[in-house]
């Protein structure tokens, strides 16, 4: 069983910022709540995609619906009407609590970039 993120109060603030929701045109979402859940998920996780629990559905339907809600600014505005909200402190995501992969540090090989001759004497 996957733990929700998201309690129904904050659901029913954010319900409304979604596209896909009853009334807008165009196909409607199956379950916008279970794919923020699944978004929450992955990045409390620090997980790749093909890594999403099957309980959030197929991880390339989630990845597809990510990319064009990414695109059309829908998280911007999921995440601007909730940030004053003290309750939402771990639903919100900064760089504090993303995980970054291991080649992201410079793990294999160190950093690319050297310090110049000159800067080396200095």
């Amino acid at each position: 069983m996957i733990r929700m993120v998201l309690t129904d109060a904050q659901w029913e603030r954010l319900a409304p910022l979604v596209p896909g929701k009853e009334g807008d045109p165009g196909r409607s979402g199956e379950d916008n709540r279970l794919f923020v859940e699944a978004v929450l998920w992955l990045v409390r996780a620090g997980a790749p995609w093909r890594d999403l629990p099957p309980e959030f559905g197929k991880w390339s339907s989630v990845w597809k619906r990510f990319r064009r809600w990414a695109e059309k600014g829908v998280f911007e505005r999921i995440f601007v009407e909730p940030s004053g909200d003290l309750d939402f402190e771990y639903a919100l995501i900064d760089g504090t609590i993303v995980k970054v992969h291991r080649h992201g540090t410079g793990a294999k090989g160190g950093l690319k970039i050297r310090p110049s001759a000159n800067r080396a004497a200095a």
